[in-house]
């Protein structure tokens, strides 16, 4: 029989792919790290990871158990937050994971009423670049472009936005306007680091028109956004944020107009928790005040 906590470390390792962050994670040594490993290996007679270029990979035994590492980790923390009555509490910590323009745009006005109706729950918006993975408990909650595949998650679509050529009007009267997709190849784009788009979803503009490559590029949408208010060049822009910009033009919007989704994800063994179906109820709320702009913009 294995110690039981052993599994709490291989998950750490799992996740983190290293000894050190995992370490960190759980306030142990790496040398303990190393040796319950080596503990739960002997127990279980089986190799768990496989080590190559300073990372750890599961093997095909390792992923076996990871499966049933996690539903024992689901099942130990539901029983926790049951027994000490934190399942029905509107109070605790609350993760959620969001890209950039969408907390910025759509959550961030909504705060402070969230706050307002429920004083318990501390919430934290991460906007780092990567959404962080509820499936390796990074997070509590993400709204993500895309339904993951894969992990015990809980996955909903919020919903739609769409997405627009902008420009402001100092740019136009400076260049001209594009009256079609292939005249961009003649202006200058505004968009994503390629090598930083962390998301395929955020890959827009050869959707446009293939093989359309921006001129001046950020990893951040806030910066492109500025950029292109300032009159930069053309760029694409969620509708939340265009259209709210006084300082920005849609271009070509009855040719060119790409629709994302919003997913939000969380572990399964939490959607039951007060607080995380509070904030998930929010999040609605916040997504269903983007549908007045798309009927504006339908409206012309």
């Amino acid at each position: 029989m294995f110690d039981w906590d052993d599994l709490r470390v291989f998950l750490a390792v799992a996740r983190a792919r290293k000894v050190a962050p995992a370490a960190r994670a759980l306030g142990i040594d790496a040398t303990t790290i190393a040796r319950r490993l080596a503990r739960l290996e002997k127990a279980l007679e089986a190799d768990l990871f496989e080590v190559g270029a300073g990372e750890r990979s599961l093997t095909s035994r390792g992923q076996m158990l990871l499966v049933h590492a996690e539903a024992a980790e689901s099942a130990t923390l539901a029983a926790f937050e049951q027994m000490s009555g934190q399942e029905r509490k509107l109070a605790g910590q609350v993760r959620l994971s969001v890209a950039e323009g969408f907390g910025t745009w759509v959550l961030a006005p909504g705060m402070g009423d969230f706050n307002r109706r429920h004083p318990g729950i501390r919430l934290d918006l991460i906007t780092a670049s990567g959404f962080l993975n509820p499936s390796k408990r990074e997070a509590d909650m993400a709204v993500m472009l895309a339904r993951p595949q894969r992990g015990r998650l809980t996955v909903r679509r919020l919903g739609d936005y769409r997405l627009h050529l902008y420009a402001s009007p100092a740019y136009l009267e400076r260049v001209g306007r594009p009256g079609k997709p292939a005249d961009l190849r003649d202006c200058t784009l505004i968009g994503y680091v390629p090598e930083f788009i962390f998301s395929p979803e955020l890959d827009y503009l050869d959707e446009v028109e293939a093989g359309l490559e921006a001129n001046l590029r950020s990893t951040s949408i806030i910066m492109q956004q500025r950029m292109i208010a300032e009159g930069a060049g053309i760029g694409v822009l969620p509708d939340f944020i265009g259209r709210r910009d006084p300082a920005l033009m849609p271009l070509m919007a009855d040719r060119v107009e790409i629709t994302r989704s919003f997913w939000l994800v969380m572990q399964d063994d939490m959607r039951r928790l007060a607080r995380i179906a509070a904030v998930a109820d929010w999040l609605q709320e916040r997504i269903d005040t983007l549908k007045p702009i798309d009927a504006a913009r339908s409206a012309r």
